[in-house]
């Protein structure tokens, strides 16, 4: 089989000290519902999240451990794209085949990037051939929100979502005058950033609102692999150039009933090395991500809601070496949703609806048939007494391999006003991608999804002054897992033989200390290939986060720490690291800021993946412009 770091193409289809940082916290339709949950979480101080259920509740209400990215955290990490800021999220690890704009993955409680589902304002945006998204090309410019959900929901969301998923919100309109704003940024490897952005009412009543965002990030970065390790690659520093927008409109026509639109566009131009080429190859990777939905949501009656959305997922990628095109992979998603949640009372809500999907995948190196997917969802959300309660049951019928069920069931007790003990059991399924099902001489069109059985139970504490502290049992068992077995000769084929399980203890932290904003994270987990009794490939054992950050005066000040255990990479192992970022922001004036952040502060050298390099010290220097 080929090795992990053979193509542009393979980062996404491969699949004492965390425990002292554990002691620290102890001392739509998705995206139509996105104007629920911004319309309620302006009148209360609880956090709102919507990704859980498909419908809007409190942060702390939520059975599955959910975390929550809002505007500050966004303006506080040291991140520039989703990846990075997803990476500190509690379970959550992410790899990258080089610097900016690289290929990427992403694990979810030891789940891989094709079995972790990534939605943008509630569009799928992944890859048709893959099966997965290309996080490092979404820039934090244009996002408003981030919510990431771990554990087993596909009996929500339909296949992938069997490790979590990540919802990304673009910025919303709100009902003030227009106001602009700006940033520009220069720094480390020759870096530049420009974004700009409005945002407000186009009336004065507010009933029309809009958002529109740009930016453009360059930087000539490093060579993404070791020459060393990879005397096929050239040496030469691999640069990115992105260049993105996003807008959002709405109209509120009563009280009643509101529509608009929402977009994303994301362009990145990637130089990348092949460990298999020649030391003066120049490989590009041309690539796009594209989120664009028309939505409309409506009160039937007092307590009858429906949601209705038209949408259109895109991720592109064409290659180029030297100049000559190469390949081409761009899919496209096209998905209609019709959701409705009928509110019995304010301690019961029912919802259910209709999804159709349609996939294509326009390629060079091989043909697919489309698939279309017809969907049927019901949920119920309530409380009895100290009792919550969650269940959720869905079917997917595919147009090439047949139906597939899921369903969740969740129970939470609280203890009291600040504690509560919650269990949850679910089922779900992962839909076989274009290129396990078609890929020449390597794929299968008999091959059936994977399964995947979880469990898990989870103590809480939550209080306005503290936060949110969670820590959460879990396991996942995989049966029917993709796997290529050898023919004998040259070539690997597809098959359903692979089975695997993840177990583990997973804490984290949301809160407070005084006024420093504080969020923490920390998983042990056996990631094990029941097949072949090893680790997964790139998932450590254990891993951990933590970042702080406090105002004081003008100044706000903070910084990140992110640690990783050893993990496994085919036949080599990679060793375990701790980075350590800060930042510093003061306030000019009421309009203007200047942001200093130092990435990799002790200039580590390490590895997310074998051969790949990873940006050593960096220095970034912002400029803003922000009116109230």
């Amino acid at each position: 089989m080929q090795s992990p770091w053979a193509s542009v193409r393979d980062g996404l289809s491969s699949r004492g000290l965390a425990a002292a940082t554990f002691l620290l916290p102890l001392a739509g339709v998705a995206q139509a519902a996105t104007t629920t949950a911004t319309d309620d979480a302006s009148q209360t101080l609880a956090p709102v999240v919507i990704t859980a259920t498909r419908a809007a509740q409190p942060l702390a209400d939520s059975i599955p451990q959910t975390s929550l990215f809002d505007a500050q955290d966004i303006a506080d990490s040291n991140a520039d794209d989703a990846l990075g800021l997803i990476a500190l999220a509690p379970g959550v690890q992410v790899t990258r085949n080089g610097g900016p704009g690289a290929n990427s993955g992403l694990f979810i409680r030891g789940a891989s990037s094709s079995q972790s589902l990534v939605l943008i304002d509630g569009v799928r945006v992944e890859s048709a051939s893959l099966g997965a998204a290309q996080l490092s090309q979404v820039m934090l410019d244009q996002i408003g929100r981030v919510e990431v959900v771990n554990g087993n929901v596909s009996a929500l969301y339909g296949s992938s979502a069997i490790g979590g998923v990540v919802q990304i919100f673009t910025k919303e309109g709100e009902p003030h005058p227009p106001r602009f704003s700006f940033e520009t940024e220069l720094g480390s490897y020759h870096t530049q950033r420009q974004s700009a952005g409005v945002n407000g009412a186009l009336d004065q009543d507010g009933r029309t609102t809009f958002s529109l965002n740009v930016s453009r990030e360059k930087t000539d970065g490093f060579s993404s692999i070791d020459p060393n390790l990879a005397p096929g690659a050239n040496p030469n520093a691999n640069g990115y150039l992105n260049e993105s927008v996003a807008a959002t409109l709405r109209h509120r026509f009563n009280e009643q009933w509101d529509a608009g639109v929402r977009f994303l566009q994301s362009n990145g131009i990637n130089s990348f090395d092949d460990a298999y080429g020649q030391p003066t190859d120049l490989n590009e990777s041309h690539n796009r991500v594209r989120s664009a939905s028309v939505f409309a949501n409506g009160k039937l009656t007092g307590n009858w809601t429906t949601h209705f959305t038209i949408a259109q997922g895109q991720d592109r990628a064409n290659i180029e070496q030297n100049g000559v095109y190469t390949s081409r992979f761009n899919s496209e998603n096209r998905q209609y949703t019709w959701q409705n949640d009928i509110r019995i009372s304010d301690a019961h809500t029912f919802l259910f609806g209709y999804e159709h999907l349609d996939q294509t995948l326009d390629s060079d190196q091989f043909s697919a048939p489309d698939r279309h997917v017809n969907s049927v969802f019901a949920g119920y959300v309530g409380h009895l007494g100290a009792s919550e309660f969650q269940a959720n049951l869905r079917h997917d019928q595919y147009s090439d391999f047949g139906g597939a069920n899921s369903y969740y069931l969740g129970y939470a007790y609280n203890i009291d006003a600040h504690w509560k003990a919650s269990a949850s059991y679910a089922a779900s399924f992962r839909a076989p991608s274009f290129d396990d099902l078609y890929y020449p001489f390597s794929g299968n069109p008999s091959i059936q999804p994977e399964r995947s059985h979880s469990v898990e139970a989870a103590l809480q504490y939550a209080s306005s002054g503290l936060g949110v502290l969670r820590v959460t049992l879990f396991q996942t068992r995989y049966s029917n897992l993709i796997d290529y077995v050898s023919d004998g000769g040259f070539y690997y084929t597809a098959q359903n033989v692979g089975r695997a399980k993840v177990q583990g203890i997973e804490g984290s932290w949301a809160g407070h200390v005084g006024r420093t904003d504080v969020r923490a994270g920390v998983t042990f987990q056996n990631p094990v290939d029941e097949t072949n009794h090893q680790d997964l490939t790139r998932r450590a054992r254990h891993f951990a986060t933590l970042s702080a950050h406090r105002t004081i005066g003008r100044w706000r000040v903070g910084g990140e720490w992110l640690v990783s255990g050893q993990r496994s990479d085919y036949d080599s192992t990679l060793a375990g690291y701790g980075i350590v970022n800060l930042s510093a922001r003061y306030d000019i004036s009421k309009s203007w800021t200047v942001t200093a952040r130092v990435d990799n502060l002790f200039d580590k050298d390490y590895e997310l993946a074998y051969a790949y390099n990873t940006p050593r010290r960096g220095v970034y220097l912002t400029l803003g412009w922000h009116p109230s």
